[in-house]
């Protein structure tokens, strides 16, 4: 087994403000002021880097991850209809699900909805 496990992985915004409060409020994210500009997204000991209005990354993939173009997961910790009661609260469509799916912890229930970007997300529950 090689000696790793998921740091980071990087998102990109159109817009700050909106995008703060939608990960904050939204996806539960503590928000992080990066010291080169901009802002990052802490789930734990994971986060998002964010590209977005104002910042210049020093390195770029090939091809630059660009708003709206992302697919991520969070594991919503509790039974599926508690995060279709929380996106509701928050005015967030739930797009497909609740459905049957394959995550890391195995099988479980998701529910897909868009960020403001349009990028797709995903809260799975193995309860």
């Amino acid at each position: 087994m090689v000696p790793t496990k998921l740091d980071h992985c990087v998102i990109h915004v159109s817009e700050w403000q909106r995008s703060n409060r939608f990960y904050t409020e939204v996806m539960g994210a503590e928000l992080i002021t990066r010291p080169a500009g901009g802002f990052a997204y802490r789930f734990g000991d994971k986060q998002l880097n964010v590209h977005g209005p104002g910042v210049q990354p020093a390195e770029v993939a090939r091809l630059p991850v660009q708003p709206g173009n992302s697919d991520l997961c969070f594991e919503w910790d509790g039974p599926i209809a508690e995060a279709i009661a929380h996106l509701e609260k928050q005015g967030i469509a739930v797009e497909r699900g609740p459905m049957r799916r394959n995550g890391a912890k195995g099988d479980g229930t998701s529910v897909y909805f868009r960020d403001p970007d349009g990028s797709l997300m995903e809260f799975m529950s193995y309860v």
